[in-house]
């Protein structure tokens, strides 16, 4: 008899079914559709946080309009570009004590130009050089627009006197009418974005052959070497009285070496190609950037920054603008001629130039000038002792011999020269 109740025979695999083969392909494409599905929320959420980072790091930077507009008034008037692809870019410190910047002295409601650099970079973006003008350097200020919106008349006065009255459309007009070099474009930063800057590449190291004891600078530092945050770099970089000789070509040489092996720090720790560490940077720049409209946006600093970012060490180079003692005010400068207009030709030709240190007075004011005649050059020479090359007009002189015609060697260094050692 027939067990009714015994369990019925395993009817085995449905049809169409393998517990080895389908079974397992139903798992696979679940799991390919939630790896789909993460993997496109991955990518959205990836897409959204890098442009909040884009759109934050855009909107930080302050756009410069009526510079621009101040600029368009006189265009006239301003120089034609001799060197196409050639860029030249107005650096301007602004030592203005309002906000955070407060504690480095009164606010009086006006600010001046502390540091103002010019940074050429040549056509083929092979080198780079950064002429300082000295605050104190008499010059001819041109007719600007003030910021109360009058204007004053053209007059001869002291160099950062132009950002005091018309800001950096009076400055660019003065470095203009001064060099004959047309300003592409422009980048006001004041204290607290420099500190920040040098936080942001996580410091710089500097030498210092004496101590710095310097209450107007808000530094003390010992003798030896330094690795900077951004608080002490800026009372290295503004430190005057206690260092040196005193003199503001003092400080404007400090400042270039400091500028020198930022550029080499920047170059050597990988941080142009490196996200993680460009960020930080990119907040630091933008955050305490005022610029031209053309370089207001990361678009426009990337292509600068990528122009700059392949020129080596050694091509990057640092001088200040050919001055002396003003002959009525001894602590007033003004430009050494022929050789201020001979770096000014150059750099509208976008011709390279040549900067070498020297370690002594003789050297530095004692050299021959063009004509091959001895007399004060304020940091300019005709040429360096130990170079024989072509000059300008392709003839052939002996460089540091009465008459020569080589190219000028100027007093000034290279951001390969900054680092201790």
């Amino acid at each position: 008899m027939t067990d009714s109740a015994a369990t019925p025979p395993d009817p085995g695999p449905a049809h169409g079914s393998s517990p080895t083969g389908a079974g397992r392909a139903r798992r696979r494409g679940r799991w390919l559709r939630y790896s789909a599905i993460c993997a496109a929320f991955l990518v959205l959420v990836a897409g959204g946080v890098g442009w909040i980072a884009y759109d934050r790091l855009n909107g930080n930077i302050t756009e410069d309009t009526d510079t621009a507009a101040e600029l368009a008034r006189y265009e006239k008037e301003r120089p034609t570009v001799l060197a196409e692809g050639a860029q030249n870019l107005l650096l301007i410190g602004s030592d203005s004590r309002a906000g955070k910047n407060g504690k480095y002295g009164r606010n009086d409601g006006t600010q001046r130009s502390d540091t103002t650099i010019l940074l050429h970079v040549a056509a083929d973006r092979k080198s780079a050089t950064a002429v300082s003008f000295p605050r104190d350097l008499m010059t001819e200020v041109p007719t600007c627009r003030q910021r109360d919106g009058s204007r004053h008349d053209e007059m001869f006065a002291m160099f950062n006197y132009a950002f005091e009255v018309g800001g950096s459309a009076c400055t660019i007009r003065t470095v203009e009418k001064m060099t004959g070099v047309r300003v592409d474009h422009h980048m006001v930063v004041d204290f607290d974005g420099f500190k920040d800057m040098v936080n942001a590449v996580g410091g710089v190291t500097v030498c210092l052959d004496r101590p710095i004891d310097d209450d107007d600078a808000h530094v003390r530092l010992a003798a030896g070497t330094h690795h900077l945050n951004g608080e002490q770099a800026l009372g290295y970089v503004r430190a005057r009285k206690s260092l040196g000789n005193g003199s503001d070509t003092d400080r404007m040489d400090r400042q270039q070496r400091f500028l020198g092996a930022l550029v080499a720090k920047v170059q050597s720790n990988g941080v142009l190609l490196n996200p993680t560490r460009l960020y930080p940077v990119l907040n630091a720049a933008t955050s305490s950037l005022t610029t031209d409209p053309g370089l207001a946006s990361l678009r426009g600093l990337y292509d600068l920054v990528r122009g700059m970012r392949g020129i080596p060490a050694d091509r990057v180079r640092f001088l200040t603008v050919p001055r002396e003692s003003y002959e009525y005010n001894a602590n007033r400068d003004q430009l050494v001629q022929p050789a201020a207009e001979r770096l000014f030709t150059q750099l509208r030709k976008d011709t390279p130039v040549k900067v070498a240190e020297q370690s002594s007075p003789a050297e530095e004011y004692g050299a021959q000038d063009e004509y091959g005649t001895d007399g004060e050059s304020g940091g300019y020479s005709d040429g360096y002792d130990g170079y024989d090359e072509y000059d300008e007009y392709g003839s052939y002189g002996s460089v540091g011999k009465p008459g020569a015609s080589a190219a000028p060697t100027f007093r000034g260094n290279t951001a390969g020269q900054a680092s201790c050692g």
